[in-house]
């Protein structure tokens, strides 16, 4: 009986895979506003991410913090995200998608505001709790909203740009932190969630939400100011009703479910790619970028404005290529260039401490900095999570979500902890180490990630729940 019902879900999905609505493939003006109010989330995550980079040296100086209580701050971004990625899933559920990016916006507020009037230590640490909190939301339910809102031929060019409004944020730090004090830094993180705040007043919800909890009417409502007024949006409302319907007949939300066979691939590829994107050492090199170039010789002020100044076009690389490419090419590449530049990088601090080619290594480590950041954002910056709001079906995208995410986070708070620590120990060992992962990395996305590029979401779910013999024939 369980066979055939499973059978029967299948051919019914199967159903969905070839049906074609041209009015899906409208580009509006609701969807570009509500994707702009969407990322001005991201903004703020940027400056999160970039903030102890630019601020470093400030804040030690005045607030006489030693270096085990800077790593403590710049790490406690990255706790604080993840128990926001505890709750995420399920207040995306409970709230929606407007209502958790609105919750979002006051912690991060509450948080940023904490840091730019701190006096001690204490309100330091929980502001940078605080906005890790409402990072860990926003970066969940940021790509999620974007991806059910937007057609599916342009789908990762418009959730990317999540990617590239977390640069232009880690920008702004780069950039700014040379001219203006670490206080109006963390003023200037919060401006972001003001507008975001406000905008949400302005946007739809999420029509595959709106499905999830039973609201047909504003479902509908929804994709006409998605669509268009004069869109037929018939099928594709019929569509993602259907496949609700059909995923919540199958099976609930519970934990459990996600370890089914039919879900397990999806979430091997959900939490590898996270372990992926922080184990190669991204937050380490985008938290801590002036603290290499000051251990390699290379001016900081220097440093950080050209690094400033890429930072945004080499990010829209990525947002151009990533529905030309495919997700697949795009990783592939990044996750190479990631392992090569942090191998150079070991070589030119083995160099630094031999003593050989001194005048070499300043512009050989930030030539590779530079080239690192670059890969890293055109594929396993952005990518995994464009790949999380896709792959999972409505019926476990609260469970799964909240665990990639928190498995994200997890791993991004104990590489920004134990970075400096290993730095100290071994300046070269430790980008060795990123390496090797980056090329760990590379096989992984090869035997197991999907390609996802020009399908609907319905399409996507539908193949990888019809492959749930996948990772045993690997």
């Amino acid at each position: 009986m369980v066979g055939e019902e499973e059978r029967s879900i299948e051919e019914g999905l199967l159903q969905l895979k070839n049906q074609n609505d041209s009015s899906g493939c409208r580009i509006t003006a609701c969807v570009i506003f509500s994707t702009f109010v969407a990322v001005c989330g991201s903004l703020s995550f940027g400056v999160a991410i970039g903030y102890t980079s630019g601020a470093e040296t400030g804040i030690i100086q005045d607030m006489g913090l030693s270096l085990a209580e800077f790593s403590a701050f710049g790490s406690l971004s990255t706790l604080g995200a993840a128990v926001g990625a505890l709750f995420s899933g399920k207040m995306a559920i409970i709230l929606g998608r407007r209502g958790t990016m609105w919750v979002s916006d006051i912690l991060c507020i509450a948080g940023w505001l904490s840091i730019a009037f701190a006096k001690d230590v204490m309100w330091l640490n929980f502001g940078r709790i605080s906005s890790g909190i409402g990072i860990g939301l926003i970066s969940y339910v940021v790509p999620v909203y974007i991806a059910e809102i937007t057609p599916k031929h342009v789908r990762g060019t418009f959730t990317f740009s999540n990617q590239l409004l977390q640069n232009a944020g880690v920008a702004m730090v780069y950039f700014f932190g040379n001219f203006i004090s670490w206080r109006t830094m963390a003023l200037l993180g919060a401006l972001p969630c003001f507008i975001q705040g406000i905008g949400l007043f302005f946007v739809p919800e999420s029509p595959r939400w709106l499905a999830k909890v039973g609201m047909d009417k504003e479902l509908e409502n929804s994709l006409l100011r998605l669509r268009g007024r004069d869109a037929d949006i018939s099928r594709e409302s019929s569509d993602i009703q259907v496949m609700t319907k059909m995923l919540e007949n199958d099976s609930k939300s519970s934990f459990s479910d996600l370890f089914q066979r039919k879900y397990r691939h999806t979430l091997v590829v959900g939490v590898g790619l996270m372990l992926i994107q922080q184990f190669s050492g991204s937050s380490a090199v985008i938290y801590y970028a002036s603290t290499i170039f000051r251990k390699a010789g290379f001016s900081v002020a220097i440093g950080s404005t050209l690094l400033g100044l890429f930072m945004i076009p080499k990010t829209m690389i990525g947002l151009i290529l990533v529905d030309r490419w495919g997700r697949r090419p795009l990783l592939l590449t990044s996750a190479c260039g990631m392992s090569i530049t942090c191998i150079f990088l070991g070589f030119s601090f083995t160099l630094q401490k031999m003593q050989l080619l001194p005048e070499l290594t300043p512009v050989f480590t930030f030539i590779c900095v530079t080239l690192y950041i670059a890969t890293y954002a055109i594929g396993v910056g952005g990518l995994p999570w464009v790949i999380m709001s896709e792959i999972f079906p409505m019926n476990i995208k609260v469970t799964a979500g909240s665990l990639v995410t928190l498995a994200s986070w997890s791993s991004s708070s104990i590489v920004t902890y134990a970075f400096n620590f290993l730095f100290e120990w071994s300046t070269q060992g430790t980008f060795y180490i990123f390496g090797a992962i980056g090329g760990a990395a590379l096989l992984f996305i090869w035997l197991l990630v999907p390609e996802t590029k020009g399908l609907s979401l319905e399409e996507i779910q539908t193949s990888l729940i019809r492959q749930p013999d996948e990772l045993n024939q690997i």
